[in-house]
């Protein structure tokens, strides 16, 4: 083919996928090269075969990387080799498998075309093949003849589906051996359905061969008599030519199913031969079964009993054995009844210590209790202590205050007596000149208003308030003297009780470790009393065993 040609084909296929109108790049031959616009193609041609889950593994960010292109096509081409194998039924022809490497690495167009036309093939052949065939019909002319010469050389070239002797005698032997595994009819019933829906199948393809023959001979008719010009000519033979490849198509898949339904008719015959001889079988064998089962039965009786016998003659030499050492165990169970009534004297001694330990504890509880009553008073009286030894010396600081503020006053007042008497002198003096001169002018004032005369209003009212503040400081310290008796008294007093609390606790703390030693005595006394009672219950379960 030329090079032309193949240019011609490559741009048909092209426009033949665009019509898939799928969301990778389709616009170029190197879009093509990726593999993802051929993915999204095949998933719509058949989305139950080319799923979700397979378009998920092609790698859609290939960009320039030729080694993911082919990764991309290798899975791709595998995927198409398996549904013409599985699903059509046919192999492809080595003449059709293109070369992925050409294609990722270098953008082949020849290896592309096989790619594509292999797409196609999938296309035409499928459950959906009709819908795809139309779709064809709406291209351009050119488009539509290129495309039918790709099915044409596709359908040319495949390997017819033939099916060799030694594949039936393969499958013959296989099912043989599943059966006398297996024993059952289930392949059987799904041979028979299998003919059965063949045979349903064959009908209805004679009868859509039977309508394409009318219409073939309808066309044919329409051709004879029709006048219309080239345009119409070519359509009629491009229908042609796709009705003739599908009535190919159809005639060949009925031959296979024919020979299928033949086949499968002897294979189902033969089978019932073999179902027969196996249930004929299966009864002796089953017959067989039971005399086996009863013959085990009968065994596991013996053995069993065999297994009694043994473990009877076990025990009766294990009983002598305990009967000669009854007599030893005897004279020990003597020593041990004298050894246990010692123990149970002794149990008594202890349980009085106990009791009194009890009450020792109780009175160690008591005492504890005390103690910390104690504990609390001291500390409640050390606080009072220090409150009062705090008000103490704040009322000493008053006081001490008090004192230094009675001595300015004192010394305020002699300082004012001192200058009362001067302005006394002074206004005697003042008197006498004045009166002797009245004396000689004219009589005497009375008395009263010379001592008022004499002292001024100011330093009256001065000697007035000094004379109250005396007065005041006078009480206050006599009442912070018997205030700081008190106290005193009370510090006397709590130091006293706190002594006595001290020694209190002390002799309080002596009992409780004398007390705490005689109970660890008596504990002691108790474990060791204890482990000899135990090996007296040991010795006595010994005995209870032999006997």
């Amino acid at each position: 083919m030329s090079a032309r040609r193949e240019g011609e084909l490559c741009d048909s296929l092209l426009t033949w996928m665009q019509t898939f109108q799928v969301s990778g790049p389709c616009s170029s031959y190197e879009d093509l090269t990726g593999g993802i616009a051929i993915s999204q193609v095949l998933h719509v041609i058949d989305s139950s075969w080319f799923n979700d889950a397979w378009l998920m593994r092609i790698k859609k960010d290939t960009g320039e990387n030729w080694r993911l292109k082919v990764s991309n096509l290798k899975r791709i081409l595998q995927s198409v080799l398996e549904y013409y194998q599985d699903v059509l039924g046919h192999p492809v022809s080595d003449d059709h498998i293109p070369d992925v490497g050409l294609i990722g690495e270098f953008s082949n167009v020849a290896e592309l075309r096989k790619m594509v036309q292999l797409v196609l093939g999938c296309a035409i052949s499928c459950d959906k093949k009709e819908e795809h065939i139309q779709q064809i019909m709406t291209l351009g002319e050119s488009v539509q003849q290129a495309v039918m010469e790709s099915i044409q050389e596709l359908l040319s070239k495949d390997p017819p589906d033939t099916v060799t002797g030694d594949t039936y005698v393969n499958y013959d032997s296989q099912s043989r051996k599943y059966y006398f595994i297996s024993e059952d009819t289930d392949e059987k019933n799904e041979i028979l359905q299998r003919c059965h829906d063949l045979e349903q199948q064959v009908s209805l393809l004679l009868e859509e061969k039977k309508g394409l023959v009318t219409e073939n001979r309808a066309l044919r008719d329409q051709q004879d008599h029709s006048e219309g010009g080239m345009g119409t000519s070519s359509m009629f033979n491009k229908k042609m030519l796709l009705l003739q490849t599908q009535i190919e198509q159809l005639q060949e898949e009925n031959y296979r199913l024919e020979s299928a339904r033949d086949d499968y008719r002897q294979r189902c015959d033969e089978l019932d031969r073999e179902v027969q001889e196996l249930h004929q079988r299966n009864l002796d064998l089953t017959g067989l079964a039971h005399e086996a089962q009863a013959l085990r039965d009968e065994m596991d009786v013996l053995r069993h009993s065999s297994d009694r016998v043994g473990k009877l003659e076990t025990l009766v030499e294990s009983y002598k054995k305990k009967l000669e050492d009854l007599g030893d165990l005897r004279r020990q169970v003597k020593l041990l009844e004298e050894r246990n009534t010692v123990y149970m004297q002794r149990t008594c001694q202890l349980e009085d210590e106990l009791h009194k330990a009890h009450a020792s504890r109780a009175q160690v509880e008591t005492l504890n209790r005390q103690n910390q009553e104690l504990q609390k008073k001291h500390s409640a009286e050390s606080m009072r202590a220090e409150k009062w030894q705090f008000e103490f010396m704040t009322l000493r600081e008053k006081f001490e205050a008090l004192q230094k503020e009675r001595e300015r006053l004192l010394i305020e007042r002699d300082s004012l007596r001192e200058t009362n008497d001067e302005l006394r002198c002074s206004h005697l003096q003042q008197t006498c000149l004045v009166q002797s001169d009245a004396m000689l002018s004219g009589p005497s004032p009375p008395l009263e208003n010379l001592a008022a005369e004499i002292l001024p209003a100011e330093l009256k009212e001065s000697v007035v308030r000094l004379q109250q503040e005396n007065k005041m400081l006078c009480v206050q310290e006599a009442s912070y003297q018997e205030r700081l008796c008190e106290l005193e008294n009370l510090l006397e007093e709590s130091n006293r009780s706190k002594n006595r609390l001290e020694s209190e606790n002390r002799l309080n703390q002596q009992q409780i470790l004398e007390l705490r030693a005689l109970i660890e005595e008596l504990q002691r006394r108790l474990q060791e009393h204890g482990n000899r009672e135990e090996d007296s219950s040991i010795l006595k379960r010994k005995l209870d065993e032999h006997l």
